[in-house]
């Protein structure tokens, strides 16, 4: 197959130093498939194992020259690092390679730019961006342009260095005014959400799990599926109607990574504030990769920096009919193991998390009046309804089922409770 135009040839390069043997591999073919996912064509990697990264140039010096002979023969146009890079050892290495440099934290902004479609989703990944580059702006000519942020006039006698910082921190500051506002915005809808109390239940899990599949088969919505790293960036919420015909709602947030960079958790958290405000989590692990067990612990771990260890959590093991021979299920929460392509499994999903939420809710018995027809179609809906008669005497409907205590329904059921 032909290369396309638009691929840009690269190198990988990184260093191995006390991790297993076998992390490295996987973290590296992770690289791999970040460049692919970025449109990039892998034309070699370059390893070296040391005690640790050397402090000026990454690898050490004889490899860097290695290094510039294979970029040389093989006319790379971009060498990538499988680890954040100083700015120091950017300029170190720029001065000895003949291609533009880029470290893994650089390479997953260059994704989200390229995934984001909401306002907040390109002004979150364009602080990122700017506050990554602000210290490490000297000695690299950065050109602001891909960022979309064109340099305005400069006064007599100041550098361009001194401009660009200007500029950059103008634009951090204004981005950080906008974001607010959208912030606010959320919160307001989020707080509208909670009033009527819907239900909420929250997909994370690592990128590439298959979070967008699952959420397109259970709520039939459009949200962007496919099988690359961080397809999904703006988080959706839609509808979920569980067996019971209780709605509920479900939101797919941004995939987590290994090592994700520290600009990006920083610049997310708004949109990962999804997640805190769930009733449920979805954790979703994909059980064919070989490194599932690392993925399911760097989700673990970022949930719990974000404080939201204490939510309720499924851990659905998704791809079952891919699933990996070494594979054994390791969560302490509860757990089901499913295909998401196949309908019966997606039944006992919703079967499993009508169950978890039963386990949330409170026992009701009521006689309802048939005048009281908005009351019955709510018991239907924001209740899980579980017998429903017409008793003819009384002309009264006799009505048991569960619901969420400190839903708004729990005023009117304690007028009819028998």
């Amino acid at each position: 197959m032909e290369r396309k135009p638009d691929y840009e040839k690269v190198i990988l390069v990184g260093c191995h130093t006390d991790e297993d043997d076998q992390r490295f591999e996987y973290s590296m073919e992770e690289l791999e498939s970040l460049t692919e996912t970025a449109n990039g064509e892998v034309l070699a990697s370059v390893t070296q194992k040391r005690e640790r990264v050397h402090p000026s140039t990454y690898i050490g010096k004889g490899k860097v020259e290695e290094l510039a002979a294979l970029q040389e023969e093989m006319e790379a146009d971009i060498i990538i690092f499988n680890d954040e890079l100083s700015p120091s050892q950017v300029r170190n290495l720029s001065a000895d390679l003949n291609a533009r440099i880029i470290d893994r934290t650089q390479l997953i902004l260059d994704i989200f730019a390229q995934r984001a479609r909401s306002k907040e989703g390109k002004l979150q990944v364009e602080l990122a961006q700017l506050q990554y580059l602000l210290p490490r702006l000297s000695g690299q000519g950065v050109q602001l342009s891909r960022l979309g942020g064109g340099i305005g006039t400069r006064g007599p006698g100041e550098t361009k260095l001194e401009s660009d910082r200007r500029h950059i921190r103008r634009r951090i500051d204004d981005i950080k005014t906008q974001l607010s506002v959208i912030v606010q915005h959320r919160d307001r809808y989020r707080e509208r959400r909670k009033k009527n109390k819907a239900f909420q239940i929250a997909l994370v899990g690592y990128t590439n799990a298959g979070k967008s599949t699952i959420f397109n088969r259970l709520s039939e919505a459009d949200s962007y599926e496919e099988n690359q790293l961080f397809a999904t960036l703006d988080p959706m919420t839609r509808k979920l109607i569980l067996p019971s015909g209780f709605i509920s709602l479900v939101t797919d947030t941004v995939g987590f990574i290994q090592d994700l960079p520290t600009t990006l958790i920083a610049a997310f958290r708004s949109t990962l504030e999804e997640v805190k405000e769930a009733d449920l989590l979805l954790h979703v692990v994909d059980m064919s990769n070989p490194d599932y067990y690392q993925h399911e612990q760097t989700v673990n771990k970022l949930i719990e920096d974000l404080e939201n260890d204490k939510i309720p959590q499924l851990t659905v093991y998704n791809k079952r009919d891919l699933r990996h021979p070494d594979f054994v299920p390791t969560a302490r929460t509860e757990t089901i193991q499913i295909s998401a392509f196949e309908e019966e499994d997606r039944n006992e999903l919703k079967r499993k998390i009508e169950q978890m939420i039963l386990g949330m809710m409170e026992h009701y018995h009521v006689e309802v009046p048939s005048t009281e027809g908005k009351l019955l179609s709510q018991l239907k809906n924001e209740t899980i309804l579980r017998e429903l008669t017409f008793n003819e005497e009384k002309e009264l409907y006799v009505c048991k089922g569960y619901y969420l205590e400190d839903h708004q329904i729990s005023g009117p059921l304690k007028k009819f409770t028998v």
